[in-house]
């Protein structure tokens, strides 16, 4: 009897554990519709910054993951699609950060020659 009895009391724990369970696995990701938003801005960053011009590669990466986030949100696959929302942004923050870069240096080329002309100049005039 002392086994049924012990028994007694495990019943209500395992149900207690098991509905614990079926909840914690019912419960589903939110979907990433912050993430996603998230991207789409720096998407739209970059591409005015002048990504598509000086990081082609890294806005084009960024589009193709946040056409996939789009098509796992559809499908209702929210871990997959925050994942690919985040590599997105990630991807549109380089393409931003390059072509920034580019820019720069293009002004600083522009900038050095600018400043041998000047030489030039203040060459000739001082012959």
């Amino acid at each position: 009897m002392k086994n049924s009895s012990s028994y007694k009391w495990y019943r209500p724990i395992s149900v207690i554990g098991c509905a614990a369970v079926v909840i914690v696995g019912c419960a589903s990701i939110p979907p990433p519709t912050e993430q996603i938003a998230v991207a789409k801005s720096a998407l739209a960053s970059a591409a005015s910054a002048g990504g598509n011009e000086f990081a082609s590669v890294e806005m084009s990466a960024a589009q193709e993951k946040l056409d996939r986030a789009h098509q796992a949100m559809e499908k209702e696959d929210y871990e997959n699609a925050r994942w690919l929302a985040e590599q997105a942004q990630a991807d549109a923050r380089l393409a931003e950060k390059k072509a920034q870069s580019a820019k720069a240096q293009k002004a600083a080329s522009v900038i050095q020659d600018d400043i041998r002309v000047l030489r030039e100049e203040i060459n000739r005039k001082s012959k």
